[in-house]
Formats: C-alpha cells, sequence, structure tokens
C-alpha cells in the first residue's frame, strides 16, 4: 500500500458525495459536459487572496498565468489581484481576450521573438528583460515603432530558494541577468528615457518552507538595494516573485503564510532609504489556485491482474500529466484523491488507478486504499487547479478534451 496526498481542507461532503462550489461532484459532471472535468471551486481562490491580504499589507498581488489560464478563472482573478505576470505572447493574448484592459501586467521568460515583443510594446505591459541582448532588440524596435517601452529587469541572483521543487537562483540560468551586470544595464535603460519600471527577482519555486522563503525575500530585498544603489536610480516596483507551495504528498504541511508575512513586514520596515516610494509585489499561481482545483475521471472497468486491482478511467495523464508522476516528480508519489460519489466513507480495498491511453505511463494512483469503487463511480484527483490541463500533452493519443468549469 502506498499513501497518498493530504486532501485539503476545503472540500466536504453531503450524503457521501464530494461538494464542489457546493454543489455534488456527480451532479457537476452531468452539467459540465460529462467526464473528465476540471472544476474549479471559486471560493477556494478568493479565500487564498483574502488570506494572503491578511498577511501582506501593502503588497501588491500578481496573478501568474501560467498556473491556469481558463478564462472564467482569469476574469474572476481581475477582481481579485493587482496585476497579472505573463511567460508569453499567447498568454497576453489570452488574457487581453477575457479581461480587456487588465490591471498592471508584466511579461517575463526568455527566447521573446521580436513579435513577441511588439505585441508586448502595443499593449503596454512591463517587459521583464532576460538579457542584454533582449534589450537591444527592444530598443530597436521601440524606436522603430515609435513607443516608450516599460522595462524591467530580471536578476538572476547569487542565491536560490532553499527547499524548492525548482530552483531559479544561485546558478547559470536562462533566467535573467546576473546580479552583477544589472546595475550597468538599469543606467542604459535610463538613459535611452524608456520607462523603467524595476526589479524582477524568482528564486524558486513550489517550497513549504515559511523560513526558507522569508530568508530568500530578505535577500531579495537586500539584493534589491544594492542594485539600485550601483545604478543609482530607485526602483518603482520591486517583484519578489513567488514560491509558495502546496501540499501535494504524503507529509506535505500547509504553508505557513502569516510567518513570511510577518518577517517580510520586518524586513521591509527596515528597508534602505532607496526603497522610500517602491512599490512590492509578490507573483503567485500554484498557491492561488492549485488547490481550488479539482480533476473527475470516471471508472469504464475494473479489472484484477495477477492479484492486481485496477481501475481503469476515461481520464488520463493527457489531461492530468503531473499526477501520473510525468512533471517534475523524481520519484513518483500519489496526489491526494478519493471516490468521489464515497466521499468520507471507509478505505475497502487497495487499488491502482490508470487512465485509457495506451502507455503504462498512465497512472493516475498507484495502490492506493480507497471504499470499493465499481464502474460509473467518480474518481476526484485534488491539487488540479494549477499546471494541469494547460501542462499535460492534451492531444496524446487523439483522445477526447477534458472540460473545465468554475463554480
Amino acid at each position: 500500500m502506498k499513501a497518498a496526498g493530504p486532501i485539503p481542507s476545503d472540500f466536504s461532503a453531503d450524503g457521501g458525495q464530494l461538494l464542489l462550489g457546493g454543489r455534488p461532484a456527480d451532479q457537476l459532471a452531468s452539467k459540465g459536459g460529462s467526464t473528465p472535468l476540471f472544476a474549479y471551486d471559486r471560493t477556494v481562490i478568493a479565500d487564498r487572496v483574502q488570506q494572503f491580504r491578511a498577511a501582506f499589507p501593502g503588497i501588491a498581488l500578481h496573478y501568474a498565468l501560467k498556473a491556469n489560464p481558463f478564462g472564467p478563472l482569469l476574469a474572476h482573478m481581475a477582481g481579485l489581484v493587482d496585476g497579472f505576470d505573463l511567460a508569453s505572447a499567447g498568454e497576453l493574448a489570452t488574457l487581453q481576450a477575457v479581461v480587456g484592459d487588465a490591471p498592471p501586467t508584466s511579461f517575463a521568460g526568455p527566447g521573446k521573438t521580436d513579435d513577441d515583443l511588439v505585441a508586448a510594446l502595443a499593449t503596454g505591459v512591463t517587459i521583464n528583460l532576460e538579457s542584454e541582448s533582449e534589450w537591444t532588440r527592444l530598443h530597436r524596435l521601440a524606436t522603430r515603432h515609435a513607443r516608450r517601452p516599460k522595462v524591467a529587469v530580471r536578476v538572476n541572483p547569487p542565491f536560490g530558494l532553499k527547499g524548492s521543487g525548482m530552483k531559479m537562483g544561485g546558478l547559470a540560468s536562462p533566467f535573467g541577468i546576473d546580479h552583477d551586470r544589472v546595475p550597468a544595464l538599469v543606467r542604459q535603460i535610463i538613459g535611452s528615457g524608456a520607462d523603467w519600471r524595476g526589479l524582477h527577482v524568482y528564486a524558486g519555486s513550489q517550497s513549504l518552507s515559511a523560513h526558507a522563503i522569508a530568508e530568500s525575500q530578505r535577500a531579495t530585498v537586500t539584493l534589491a538595494a544594492e542594485i539600485a544603489e550601483a545604478a543609482g536610480a530607485s526602483p518603482p516596483e520591486v517583484n519578489l516573485g513567488g514560491g509558495f507551495g502546496i501540499p501535494y504528498f504524503p507529509g506535505d504541511q500547509p504553508l505557513d503564510v502569516e510567518a513570511i508575512g510577518t518577517a517580510l513586514t520586518a524586513t521591509l520596515d527596515q528597508r534602505a532609504p532607496i526603497f522610500r516610494e517602491t512599490k512590492f509585489i509578490i507573483e503567485l499561481g500554484r498557491w492561488l489556485v492549485g488547490e481550488a482545483g479539482v480533476y473527475l475521471t470516471r471508472v469504464v472497468d475494473r479489472k484484477v491482474s495477477r492479484g492486481r486491482t485496477y481501475l481503469v478511467t476515461d481520464g488520463g495523464l493527457q489531461h492530468m500529466l503531473a499526477a501520473s508522476g510525468n512533471f517534475g516528480q523524481l520519484l513518483r508519489r500519489n496526489y491526494p484523491v478519493v471516490v468521489a460519489n464515497r466521499f468520507g466513507a471507509e478505505p475497502e480495498e487497495e487499488v491502482t488507478i490508470v487512465g485509457c491511453l495506451c502507455t503504462p505511463l498512465d497512472l493516475l494512483a498507484n495502490e492506493v486504499m480507497l471504499p470499493r469503487a465499481e464502474v460509473g463511480d467518480l474518481i476526484a484527483i485534488f491539487c488540479a487547479g494549477a499546471y494541469g490541463l494547460s501542462a499535460s500533452p492534451q492531444a496524446f493519443l487523439s483522445m477526447p478534451a477534458a472540460c473545465e468549469i468554475l463554480v
């Protein structure tokens, strides 16, 4: 037997039925166009935003679109956050189509093409530079199109986020400009007449250590002050990145954001005079929406092979790659999973849940204890709100698409 991750505390049951947005999962599956289905609970998202506001007074909150670009979710988020952070021109187009004149928006990511930069110039978003050569191209394009670019510099810091699932600092990187080269570039940007918007530092992601995140933020504020002093200019904004993780696996504990907020308040109370007018930003994706999402997939077959019971579903890794272990896991572990129409019932048997793809990689839950499930029952995989459908190979084997709904 192998344990599954912790079920988010936001969810409850009524008569054995998992409730999503106050409605039974089986009812949602029928309304949403049957299964497979991603359901995102707007109340959970709003609760996370409220928790952030209480812990981080005076700090701007940006939503990182890459976590989940579903249109209705973006429209809901637009009324909750202070801005958006993008990683592609496609995300910019998606945001524009849904929100129109969006709140403050920044565009990061290496390898921006000239077309990407022109699109960003046309819409007036802040462009986070990832290299000196990107600045050269942007300056040339801005001159050609008679645009004054909004520009921030993404910094590759000399430190990473300890305990993070993915470190993005403290090493050679395609992301950002090495910190010691940033002051000279800032002086070039300001000297060109561009609208310098500040600094962006992202040291890592998916950390469950409040201490590590607080230390990373403290180091970021110190580094940003050193860069600003060396450049001789006060940054209008400093984006501290994010890195807030959620508990996916057995033994994981929720992140203590209140402790992070207390530490950041203390850090900013002692900030350098050069930051007197600076706005500080935290960008979050996974932490805001990850636990709000549930992937629902129906059992289409139940079989026993050499003494092992398999539940075969109509979904799979083509929609929920992360749960299969093929999205960043070195050693595969089980996401939180339940039988949605027997939520809260006592476990009765050990089962392995697989999808309908013709590959042994299509493994949604391995040797977990669940109530007995039959053909037609509904399986719910939690923590599906971030890096779910959009991070999965949806065209693999030309299987049917999954539906998405915001409830």
